[in-house]
């Protein structure tokens, strides 16, 4: 009986081993891996900005009192532009001492504040107005998070079909009848150009409210949605 058994697990293992070979050397059979992709050049609508203020005094207490008020006028100001999204960013105090007697000279403080907007017009005239207390250390220009998702779903449907058109088109050439598909894989990537870094005596923007706001060049950004996945041909 327990010889019977035995020989019924061999058997049913040797059946069970040979069809998985089968599905494995069906599975592996005519794969091959195919690649597609959609781009465009998308016109950059949103205008980053960061502004500080940096100053030096013999007391931290003082020198924090004066970062302060300066950062409330300058968050006072941003309020009157609506259009404008205005965030305190890093702030730090740290001591400076002599080169040679190595003693406590002053302490120095810095204070930033970000702007983002895509309202152009709307954020220059504010970066003008605050340059009156504030310098700009950065200005770029890039998609906005709704405008780069609705080019985003375009191009995975245009990359979608470019990856089916060059399944079909290798399917033809290798006098195949059909395809089926094995796996799929979807990214996105984009490139933005690096923020421009303003210099205080020539990143001056408008200030006066009858001085019209300087045209900006926001410039492009590549937007890509690549197809990568493997097909079996029937």
């Amino acid at each position: 009986m327990r010889f019977i058994t035995l020989s019924s697990c061999l058997l049913a293992a040797t059946v069970s081993g040979s069809a998985l070979a089968q599905t494995t050397e069906k599975l592996n059979y005519n794969l091959i891996n195919v690649q597609a992709e959609a781009s465009r050049q998308v016109s950059n609508d949103q205008m980053n900005a960061v502004l500080y203020i940096e100053r030096s005094h013999k007391q931290p207490a003082e020198l924090a009192n004066q970062i302060t008020q300066i950062m409330n006028q300058a968050m006072a100001t941003a309020r009157k532009y609506p259009t404008v999204k205005v965030e305190s960013g890093s702030q730090s105090t740290y001591p400076v001492y002599d080169n040679d007697s190595q003693k406590l000279k002053e302490w120095r403080g810095r204070a930033e504040i970000h702007l983002e907007s895509t309202d152009f017009k709307a954020a220059s005239q504010l970066i003008g107005e605050l340059q009156q207390s504030l310098q700009t250390q950065s200005v770029h220009f890039s998609v906005s998070d709704s405008q780069r998702k609705k080019v985003e779903n375009e191009l995975l449907v245009e990359a979608s079909k470019n990856f089916q058109q060059r399944a079909q088109l290798l399917t033809q050439a290798w006098s195949k009848s059909g395809y089926q598909l094995v796996n799929l894989n979807m990214n996105t990537n984009d490139y933005t150009p690096r923020p421009i870094a303003m210099r205080a005596n020539t990143a001056k923007f408008a200030v006066a409210e009858a001085a019209p706001a300087p045209d900006m060049a926001a410039g492009e950004s590549k937007m890509t949605v690549n197809a990568n996945g493997t097909i079996q041909f029937k």
